[in-house]
């Protein structure tokens, strides 16, 4: 039984109550949210090394980044040292997105290396496959793709990322939009060119079914991917995005009526006033699945801040009612992330998620900036080192100060204003 059928007979299971634990929200409140759909818990029946996650309604927003060997130069061991970067700067997640290499090895050192989800995007892998095998991945079988798709849930993945909603109506539709930047999803790429050469609907629908009865089996989350996310601003909400994103929610249908867990990843470059539209949209189309977001960035011109732009989109999404965040690094659209890169990207996505958690309330949240906010008044560096959402970096920033302003704030130094207003209002002087 997965997770959402175990909530909808009214069993209780040990990752349920460690989640609700981590978010310090009743039993009930995770229990009936899974079985309704709104809150997810990725976790393959065959995971060993796993600290449950869950993300949806009602919990703190979650961050995910992104590791994948990729071209000559990519290895494992590379790879695997952004995973503890990742992990390490308090990411929830971590998707391999892997395309070349030992894809098979990427996967299970991921799986080995992180206590976090594990996401993959199988179409990766298959179409890697079917180009060697075949000399061109226009020449995939469908069973190539399934296979992937099982191979990777039986090594023990938590979630697989699937465009299934990307059906050949759409794609026609997006031929008439005439799209600034008409693909801009690797998978989807690849999807589509197949679909087109080989004159046939995408597999990922047409055969729905045998999809979840793999994520059924091993209790595997599915991340519906949009096919159709924009690669730019002018391309936000067209014809093409919205008719995809119905189709999702068909599919999030038919994915609780089979007991599997699901949630919906969308939706890549989009302007400031559309980002709360876009997401009331897609809870609405998908009955509340989770939101997953990559992003999303909120102009076109930040190449080199990317990761800026989309903890700006990410922060407004989160609060809209996303649950998810994808990061993204400041080499976004340039190149592949280094390692501060990434331990950036986190940071910046943790940072929107924070922001956002403020806004909606949720417990415990505003607690934390109230200790923070205490701790800098009592000029009390350490614990505010402590609090701080990156302990690493704000401890190297107070320890490479100057050496005239070591005993006050950043600010004033020896002329401290919050020692003077403290005096004035009759509080105890302030300790440097």
């Amino acid at each position: 039984m997965t997770q959402l059928s175990k909530a909808r007979s009214g069993e209780i299971t040990p990752e349920m109550e460690q989640v609700a634990k981590k978010e310090n929200v009743a039993l009930d409140f995770v229990a009936e949210g899974v079985a309704a759909g709104t809150i997810v818990i990725p976790r393959n029946v065959k995971r060993k090394n796993i600290d449950p996650v869950g993300i949806g309604t009602g919990l703190t927003t979650k961050v995910s980044a992104s590791i994948g060997v990729y071209g000559k130069e990519g290895s494992i061991q590379g790879e695997v040292a952004k995973i503890q970067a990742a992990v390490e700067a308090g990411t929830h997640s971590i998707m391999d997105l892997s395309v070349s290499g030992d894809i098979d090895a990427m996967r299970k050192e991921t799986l080995a290396v992180t206590p976090t989800p594990v996401g993959t995007l199988p179409l990766y892998q298959a179409v890697a496959e079917a180009g060697a095998r075949y000399g061109s991945s226009l020449k995939m079988k469908v069973d190539d793709l399934f296979e992937v798709i099982e191979r990777q849930a039986a090594d023990g993945v938590d979630f697989l990322a699937l465009h299934s909603g990307t059906t050949m109506d759409i794609v026609k539709r997006a031929k008439q939009e005439g799209r600034i930047d008409p693909l801009v999803s690797y998978g989807a790429s690849h999807l589509i060119g197949w679909m087109i050469h080989n004159e046939q609907e995408n597999p990922l629908y047409e055969q729905y079914d045998r999809v979840l009865e793999i994520a059924r089996k091993y209790d595997v989350t599915v991340s519906l991917a949009d096919g159709m996310r924009p690669g730019c601003l002018a391309d936000s909400l067209d014809a093409a995005q919205v008719q995809e994103m119905v189709v999702l929610g068909e599919l999030v249908r038919r994915a609780r009526e089979a007991g599997v867990q699901i949630m919906v990843k969308g939706p890549g470059h989009v302007p400031l006033n559309q980002l709360k539209t876009t997401v009331m949209l897609q809870k609405s189309l998908c009955k509340g699945a989770p939101y997953f977001v990559f992003g999303p960035v909120v102009t076109d011109v930040a190449a080199g801040y990317d990761h800026i732009s989309a903890a700006i989109g990410g922060a407004i999404s989160a609060w809209a009612g996303a649950e998810f965040l994808c990061y993204v690094t400041a080499s976004e659209h340039l190149g592949l992330p280094d390692l501060e890169q990434v331990r950036e990207g986190v940071v910046a996505s943790r940072i929107a998620a924070h922001s956002a958690d403020l806004a909606k309330g949720l417990p415990g949240a505003a607690e934390w900036d109230l200790e923070l906010s205490k701790a800098r008044k009592q000029l009390d560096w350490q614990k505010q080192i402590e609090l701080a959402i990156d302990p690493k970096k704000a401890e190297y920033m107070r320890r490479t100060r100057s050496e005239e302003t070591t005993k006050g704030c950043a600010m004033c130094g020896k002329y401290c204003a919050m020692d003077v207003v403290s005096g004035y209002l009759g509080v105890s002087k302030q300790v440097c």
